[in-house]
């Protein structure tokens, strides 16, 4: 259950990653040396959390929790204020008009970018400094949805299917039909004879998603109905039992707690909440107080699982 001092606690990881600048881990082309500078002056906004994509679903996690529980507003304001400028945003939208734009973030990182601004639009703030640059993602994302030929079946970043749902969830909150309707089409293009999940060959070891559950949560966002999603998921197999985690402090391994909190919002929405239960109490652990490679973003995921039930 998220209470308001959960809620808080959440937050208060994210205030200390969105501010923190380094370490830093940056992803862009260099054509030139010009194109090389510190992350502050490259992503005014979004400099802090590790990463770019990071730090913009701590961002959303903020604007939730304060939207979710306004006693939150002396807590999260002033750095929401701060950083989601518009002179910020406009810094940010330059980047994406560069060479290096043209594929940076994709699709985790624009599908977050999207989530961001349906969470600031219901909160009525900080989307008109934040619309430019989500109309140009939104854009970017339906392109890539229509022309490409094949999904990313991965269950890391460039997973299809999770930024589907999360576009989705922009597409519908903005009345972006285009988005939407790219979306749709491109899911039932690619998805839409799938039968039987492997599903014993998850967890990879490099998983936060399960590629399985997030599948099937798009497929019933667009509404393909139950006998879709018990042809394709007949049993959960191993999706039932949570992921075994040895060392919490590997970049790599603390995938997996974001795994448990990831399955735990797909089992939820999907109506499997007894699972839902069991991964959320797996991954809620370490969530907070652990190392840095997993504090600079489970917390995001926790928010996911939490504040998303049916």
């Amino acid at each position: 259950m998220l209470t308001e001092e959960l809620a808080t606690a959440l937050a208060r990881v994210a205030l200390a990653n969105v501010q923190r600048e380094f370490p830093r881990r940056l992803d862009q082309l260099i054509l030139s040396e010009g194109d090389i500078a510190a992350p502050r002056r490259l992503h005014p906004a979004f400099y802090g959390s590790y990463d770019w994509h990071s730090a913009v679903h701590m961002h959303w996690l903020l604007v939730r929790s304060l939207r979710l529980f306004p006693s939150l507003e002396k807590v999260a304001t002033p750095v929401l204020d701060r950083h989601l400028t518009h002179a910020n945003l406009q810094q940010e939208l330059r980047f994406f008009h560069q060479p290096g734009g043209r594929t940076f973030e994709r699709p985790y990182g624009w599908a977050w970018l999207l989530k961001l601004q349906a969470e600031a639009i219901r909160a009525s703030r900080w989307h008109e400094a934040i619309a430019p640059l989500a109309t140009v993602i939104a854009t970017k994302l339906s392109g890539y949805f229509s022309e490409s030929p094949y999904p990313v079946r991965a269950g890391a970043h460039g997973n299809t299917a999770f930024a589907g749902i999360l576009g989705l969830d922009y597409a519908r909150t903005a009345g972006d039909h285009r988005l939407e309707s790219a979306i749709k089409e491109a899911a039932l293009r690619w998805y839409g004879e799938d039968r039987d999940a492997p599903v014993d060959y998850e967890p990879s070891a490099d998983d936060f998603l399960s590629p399985t559950l997030v599948e099937a949560l798009l497929m019933k966002e667009i509404g393909v109905g139950d006998a879709w999603l018990k042809a394709f998921l007949p049993s959960l197999g191993s999706l039932a039992k949570t992921p075994r985690v040895t060392d919490h402090t590997d970049a790599k391994q603390s995938h997996l707690d974001g795994l448990c909190l990831s399955r735990a919002w797909c089992f939820s929405r999907l109506g499997f909440h007894e699972q839902a239960e069991i991964h959320l109490a797996a991954g809620m652990p370490h969530v907070t107080g652990g190392d840095y490679v997993g504090e600079h973003w489970l917390a995001s995921f926790a928010m996911l699982a939490l504040s998303e039930r049916p």
